[in-house]
């Protein structure tokens, strides 16, 4: 019997040097190849020709020449799937850009539809409000067109049950692929605060990610150094703050790092992470601090105590966090990161979200309709209900009584 055929949708490509998306296809590839064949989308403006693979680990690579983000992503998305209704059985589609497609994808093929919605990105602050509009509508046409959804938290998980009323699968990120990394000579060369206590904070620079509290906050309290990387560049606001932030003697300002090794090491030899996101879901930079048992420091949202379990320290506020940091004593610090630790082992290990994956897999092959939240009462005959109870009321007698 041939593997059914997998298109993995909506990430800029593999080999991963991106982001979440791109080290969760990565890994389901690495996990679940000997299972199902895969082809993962790419962005043909993010791989030079020499970078352009055929395949990667048992994975067929097709290149879109558009980018995966921004605006281009709905196009990208939806040129994606069309070539993707050819070759593949399954559409698993990360991100609801290209959401549009799916009632004529069900209306017109048997092709089964598994959707991460990736948060509740209409609500990020980044984006116009046209954009909003239409990644709320995106959303509701993602929820109700799949076959199934994945929330990657379970207050996601929730937001879409109230609104929506389809059971979302929760399904997190791995962070195993982080690593303990020793520092050696040259690299106390190149990173100087690696010698010293420092916090360490990773992320898209956008408003939503706190980054201009977090920096006020290193800025007001100087005990302890402020590691922050970043895509600075890519918007008037990370210029305007790496303007007024690069000179401060305790901040590093650094551009993102996309080498596995180098960005493990400024994180493993850390003494705290700072998690500054307000929106979205279960965010891969903070699993992958816990995984690397960090004690961390989070905006007080429900995403982020979901993902946390409550056991992390929590913040609101520039006034908060400034408290938080000089209050914190190094025995609890050292109990955070040990819960922190815990908890990343037992949820956030690509083994788990893999099989996680694979049970969906086998769930939307099988399945004719999506579960819903309410009761399959609601979908009786109202006849029905009415003689069933005319026949209970005229057969009244408890067990017992017979």
């Amino acid at each position: 019997m041939k593997n059914k055929r997998i298109a993995i949708i909506g990430t800029v490509g593999l080999p991963a040097k991106y982001g979440g998306f791109e080290t969760l296809a990565e890994h389901l590839v690495s996990n679940l190849s000997d299972k199902y064949d895969f082809r993962v989308y790419c962005s043909k403006k993010k791989y030079k020709k020499e970078e352009q693979l055929r395949s990667y680990k048992g994975a067929k690579l097709t290149y879109i020449p558009l980018q995966a983000n921004g605006i281009q992503s709905i196009a990208y998305d939806s040129l994606s799937m069309l070539h993707a209704l050819w070759s593949s059985d399954i559409l698993l589609i990360l991100g609801v850009a290209g959401a549009w497609l799916l009632p004529f994808i069900r209306l017109f093929t048997n092709k089964k539809i598994i959707i991460s919605i990736d948060g509740i990105e209409w609500k990020r602050d980044k984006w116009s409000l046209l954009a909003k509009l239409y990644l709320w509508w995106s959303e509701m046409i993602a929820v109700r067109f799949s076959h199934i959804d994945i929330s990657d938290n379970e207050s996601i998980q929730d937001y879409t049950a109230v609104r929506y009323k389809t059971l979302s699968r929760v399904i997190e990120y791995g962070a195993d692929h982080t690593m303990k990394v020793l520092p050696k000579s040259d690299d106390f060369e190149k990173y100087p605060f690696l010698k010293t206590k420092y916090a360490v904070k990773v992320c898209r620079i956008e408003p939503e990610n706190n980054v201009h509290l977090v920096l006020e906050a290193f800025k007001i309290q100087t005990q302890m150094t402020l590691v922050l990387v970043g895509n600075w560049k890519n918007s008037d606001y990370g210029q305007k703050l790496k303007k007024m932030y690069k000179d401060v003697e305790n901040i590093h300002l650094l551009d993102p790092i996309y080498e596995q090794r180098e960005i493990d090491l400024i994180r493993g030899n850390a003494s705290l992470y700072i998690h500054g996101h307000s929106a979205g879901g279960t965010n891969p930079s903070l699993v992958e601090a816990m995984y690397l048992k960090l004690p961390v420091f989070a905006f007080k949202v429900s995403y982020n105590i979901t993902t946390t379990e409550g056991k992390a320290v929590y913040f609101s506020s520039l006034e908060d966090l400034v408290e938080e940091l000089g209050a914190t004593s190094e025995s609890q610090l050292a109990d955070i990161a040990n819960e922190m630790s815990l908890i990343a082992e037992r949820r956030y290990t690509w083994k788990v979200i893999s099989r996680l994956y694979e049970l969906l897999i086998k769930e939307a092959l099988s399945s004719k309709s999506k579960v819903s939240v309410c009761s399959e009462l609601k979908n009786l005959n109202t006849s029905f209900l009415q003689d069933f109870q005319l026949l209970h009321l005229q057969n009244s007698n408890l067990f017992y009584e017979n």
